[in-house]
């Protein structure tokens, strides 16, 4: 129970910060697509930023997770073509749909109806790619 409430309030935390930096904005989004604003690159950059701080000193330090085992991670395949076509095709639904998937769970919280249809699309994206991962290219 203690983890629950513990991760539910990290959950909140975000959520709120998500709507206060309007991450969660279809509005943001559009204008982020259209080029006409920085805000959703600056917000973006400075995540990329950030974990590329976070993970170097996670592969350089003796981090351990929260059960105490050490942190590893493993050292991911070099390709270029599979990271762009994923790139387009995630950007293709962020773009369609006005909203990232970190977001989507976030605008639940705004009692908005819509975003119940992008929710069920994105949990069927994933159980599909699940059933043909094994038939994919990687």
């Amino acid at each position: 129970m203690k983890k629950f409430i513990s991760l539910f309030s990290i959950g909140l935390f975000l959520g709120i910060i998500f709507i206060k930096s309007e991450v969660a904005s279809w509005f943001r989004i559009y204008e982020m697509f259209q080029f006409k604003s920085f805000h959703m690159y600056g917000i973006i950059g400075s995540a990329i930023v950030l974990g590329i701080i976070i993970t170097t000193y996670l592969k350089s330090s003796q981090a351990k997770d929260f059960s105490g085992k050490q942190i590893i991670i493993k050292p991911k395949e070099k390709g270029f073509t599979r990271y762009i076509l994923g790139g387009v095709i995630f950007g293709l639904g962020w773009g369609l749909a006005g909203a990232c998937p970190g977001p989507m769970f976030v605008l639940i919280g705004t009692f908005l109806p819509s975003i119940l249809v992008l929710i069920v699309g994105a949990l069927l994206g994933t159980f599909l790619y699940g059933v043909l991962k094994e038939k994919l290219p990687h």
